[in-house]
C-alpha cells in the first residue's frame, strides 16, 4: 500500500519535474548574456536572484531524489520471492521415490548374464567359438 502510493507520488513529482524544466528561461537563450552585455557584474550574475520557478525545480527535484532512494529501499527490503517463478507457480512437492522391487523369496537368484559361470551350450564348445571349430581336449594329458 505505502509503496504504490508512493510510487504514484514520484510519478506525478517526474511530470512536474519535466514542465518546470521545460517552461523555464534558459541562460544561454539571450546573446547578449552570454557575451557579457547586461548586468553580468552583480553578485548573482546576469539573470539575478533565483525566480520561484528555480526554487521550486530544486524543491521538486529533491523530492524527486527521496521518493527514488525511499522506493529503492523498500525494494531491496522486500519478503516476497526474488524470482518470476517463485512468484507465480506454487513450489511443486518433491517427486517421491519409487519403490524398490522386491525379489520374491521362493525363486533363486539369476546370475548376471556374461558371468564366468556361464553353461556351454550343448555342442561343449563355449558360447563365444563359432560351431565348426572343434573344442580343445580337456584331457590330463602332459602338456
Amino acid at each position: 500500500m505505502l509503496e504504490s502510493v508512493l510510487l504514484v507520488v514520484h510519478v506525478l513529482l517526474s511530470v512536474a519535474l519535466i514542465g518546470l524544466v521545460l517552461i523555464q528561461h534558459g541562460r544561454g537563450a539571450d546573446v547578449g548574456a552570454a557575451f557579457g552585455a547586461g548586468a553580468s557584474g552583480t553578485v548573482f550574475g546576469a539573470r539575478g536572484s533565483a525566480s520561484f520557478l528555480t526554487r521550486t525545480t530544486a524543491v521538486l527535484a529533491t523530492l524527486f531524489f527521496l521518493t527514488s532512494l525511499t522506493l529503492a529501499y523498500l525494494s531491496a527490503h522486500r519478503a516476497e520471492p526474488a524470482s518470476v517463478l517463485e512468484k507465480t507457480a506454487p513450489a511443486a512437492p518433491a517427486p517421491k521415490p519409487a519403490p524398490e522391487e522386491e525379489v520374491p523369496q521362493d525363486l533363486p537368484p539369476v546370475p548376471p548374464a556374461g558371468d564366468a559361470g556361464e553353461q556351454a551350450p550343448a555342442g561343449g564348445a563355449p558360447a563365444d567359438v563359432p560351431a565348426d571349430v572343434p573344442a580343445a581336449p580337456t584331457g590330463e594329458g602332459g602338456s
